[in-house]
């Protein structure tokens, strides 16, 4: 078998891109009560308002550590690429099947192995 590493390498620097552009675009703007984590209303304020924005900063933070935990997969991938690797299951050594790096371009294991370690 023989990879279009061109192919895969283009594929994961935009995923790349895509990924940093996310990440950026995550409101960052935190007020001191949020920094504190003081919940207190003062007049004008509402629960439910306070309550929206613990969730939309929750969610953020769930986004963003997504973000890099796929960024660090990604660039273990391009790396794997320089190094002759790419496509080659850590576990077994074996290679990983194309459609299985189409589907998951930063894929390290092949998909028996993956699905042995319950990461399929």
């Amino acid at each position: 078998m023989t990879l279009d590493l061109d192919r895969f390498r283009t594929e994961l620097e935009n995923e790349r891109q895509r990924l940093s552009a996310a990440r950026e675009a995550v409101n960052h703007e935190r007020s001191l009560a949020d920094e504190t984590g003081d919940l207190s209303t003062g007049p004008g304020d509402h629960l439910a308002d306070n309550a929206t924005e613990t969730f939309m900063r929750e969610l953020d933070g769930g986004l963003e550590e997504n973000a890099d935990h796929l960024l660090v997969e990604i660039d273990a991938a391009l790396e794997r690429i320089e190094n002759g690797t790419y496509g080659i299951c850590a576990v077994c050594g074996r290679p990983i099947g194309e459609e299985r790096l189409e589907a998951v371009p930063y894929a390290k294991l092949c998909i028996d192995d993956a699905r042995k370690l319950g990461r399929a």
